[in-house]
């Protein structure tokens, strides 16, 4: 046994790091430390012989987690190992095998389905708009995750794509498949359902890729669909070497055609499954884990989170709950509160505020720029798509093949500052603000790295980072929405708009839609750290509050409201404090 691959871990994930033959499932609740087990699984694995690294498959849903994945075992002395997508996997395994079946490369991949639907459209003199073309792209999504032909979706959804009935629906999605035929393309899902039939249709291949990976991990496993799974199944054969990571409290894409049922059913499915359950949570303060207990009470595969010794204290903040007149004052609150944070010293990189849907964001960026805090809104441009930053990598590349003079964050420094890096920043709230940022994380990156870190290095870092989508943190408050916070943790979150029609969201009127609405809010919730405050607005459509919030009580919120003091401070757009720039916020690193 290897204490180096098994040092720092409770009980219970020590429990499942060691359990290295298959079946295993692991429920890991939220904050439990699931990345961790994972990666210390398969080093153990690694160091005592069982596993062989390049045997060894671990699957992901992001490209990002992936990337996180490699660079953990990489740091623990364990490289070679195959950290991917099930897209990604199934893609490298096409573009091997095709040429040998086809004799031809495989085919080219659709970088946009919104557009390929408008020629399709077009050719069978259809002219729906954009709106409806996203819709028509994601039914064209479910029903192949689902791995139903374009009939037999007829018959589950006969009700049609907002204006376009079902027979044009599928008009449209045949002429789109034809399309795509005659450009000899796939979709991002064909990728899967390519490989899948490869797999099945071709047993050389399904021997050479099962003799390749004999160790299988799948995290994020209440997400799989019908068709991943289907994938997973072909990559096993009869083999058992397959551990399951997942929570069901955390589907939140059912509507993608995820399915939980592949996480709870696992121990009926594979006969004498090791189960263990994680439930200490290392993230978040005890009162925050009493609020997402009861949300989660006596929900099918609620894990009841504990807090990790740390967390427990009485003296920890208990969650607020607080009621507005309408969107811009609870806006304004939260801009407030957020200053109020960084006044106390929050770094603001350490605060979000989370919300149903996108069009919640643009009042609370009115707000934060009126407060003087800068924001960035996920699901925005890409850290390194921003043209400052492809600039300053340019730069940087360049920089490298001539001699140094100075030191290496130096000249990092240097560079930055001739493109528009100062000691203070703008006012928040425009480009200018943002590109500041940018450069100024560019910066902590080059301080923060290894000794001996030479500028070539560092330029190599940041590509490869740009290539994993591994994007660094920016001191700047967070905007997300509920979804595009799933994996990510912050030390202050604010949960707005916690009213019915919000959230659970108005078109959410079955129990099953409901229920992934709570599991939305227990997605939110379980972000926090440390303090967490819920917020909802009346509006002019006389909002009520959400059932969640009824159905928390049993006093884990306390009432909560902005003092005057703060909601001066936010309209006159300046701190508590009463400072330009509230202490704390954002300076130019040194």
């Amino acid at each position: 046994m290897s204490a180096g691959a098994l040092a720092g871990l409770d009980e219970h994930q020590l429990e499942a790091a060691t359990a290295l033959r298959g079946p295993v499932a692991v429920l890991a609740g939220a904050g439990t430390g699931k990345t961790r087990v994972i990666t210390h699984r398969i080093a153990h694995g690694v160091d005592t012989g069982a596993y062989s690294p390049g045997r060894v498959m671990a699957v992901t849903f992001t490209t990002k987690a992936a990337g996180e994945m490699r660079g953990r075992l990489r740091a623990m002395g364990v490289g070679g190992v195959s950290a991917r997508t099930f897209h990604a996997a199934a893609l490298a395994q096409l573009n091997f095998f095709w040429p040998t079946l086809a004799g031809d490369t495989a085919p080219g991949i659709i970088d946009n389905k919104v557009r390929m639907l408008a020629h399709a459209a077009d050719g069978i003199g259809l002219a729906p708009d954009v709106a409806t073309l996203r819709d028509v792209a994601s039914e064209i999504e479910w029903r192949k995750v689902s791995m139903l032909s374009v009939d037999a979706y007829a018959a589950a959804r006969p009700n049609g794509v907002g204006r376009l009935g079902v027979d044009r629906v599928i008009a449209l999605q045949h002429a789109y498949e034809k399309l795509k035929d005659e450009r000899r393309q796939l979709d991002f899902e064909d990728v899967l359902l390519a490989c899948a039939g490869m797999l099945e249709a071709e047993p050389q291949v399904a021997k050479a890729v099962r003799e390749q990976y004999r160790h299988f991990t799948v995290d994020e496993f209440q997400d799989v669909s019908p068709l991943q799974n289907r994938l997973l199944e072909l990559w096993l054969g009869d083999r058992r070497d397959l551990c399951v990571v997942g929570d069901a409290s955390q589907t939140i894409y059912s509507f993608a055609g995820a399915d939980a049922a592949y996480l709870l059913d696992f121990p009926s499915r594979y006969e004498g499954a090791r189960v263990v359950r994680l439930e200490t949570n290392y993230r978040s303060d005890a009162p925050i884990l009493a609020v997402a207990n009861e949300l989660m009470r006596g929900r099918p595969g609620a894990l009841h989170l504990s807090a990790a010794a740390g967390h427990d204290s009485a003296s920890a903040p208990v969650p607020t709950v607080t009621a507005f007149e309408d969107d811009r004052d609870e806006a304004r609150a939260v801009a407030a509160r957020i200053a109020a944070h960084i006044a106390d010293g929050a770094d603001p990189g350490h605060i979000a505020v989370l919300y149903r849907a996108h069009a919640q964001s643009a009042e609370l960026v009115a707000a934060l720029s009126d407060a003087g805090i800068a924001t960035t809104v996920l699901g925005g441009r890409r850290f390194f798509d921003m043209p400052e930053v492809r600039q300053a990598v340019m730069e940087l590349r360049a920089a490298s093949v001539a001699p140094i003079e100075s030191g290496f964050v130096d000249t990092v420094r240097d560079i930055l500052r001739s493109r528009g890096l100062t000691d203070e920043p703008p006012e928040a709230g425009g480009a200018l603000r943002d590109a500041w940022e940018a450069r100024a994380a560019l910066l902590r990156l080059a301080q923060e790295a290894p000794a001996g870190t030479t500028l070539r290095a560092f330029a190599d870092e940041l590509t490869a980072r740009a290539k994993a989508h591994d994007e660094p943190a920016m001191r700047t408050v967070t905007l997300a929405t509920l979804h595009a916070a799933k994996g990510l943790e912050w030390e202050h979150v604010h949960l707005v708009g916690v009213a019915e029609g919000l959230l659970p969201i108005s078109f959410a009127t079955t129990f099953e839609q409901v229920d992934e609405e709570r599991r939305l809010a227990y997605v939110g919730i379980t972000r926090a750290g440390r303090t967490l405050s819920l917020s909802w607005a009346r509006g002019v459509r006389e909002r009520q509050p959400s059932r969640f919030l009824r159905e928390i009580g049993n006093g884990t919120l306390r009432a909560g409201g902005a003092t005057a003091r703060a909601g001066a401070a936010s309209r006159r757009g300046g701190s508590p404090s009463g400072s330009g720039r509230p202490r704390g916020a954002a300076r130019a690193p040194r």
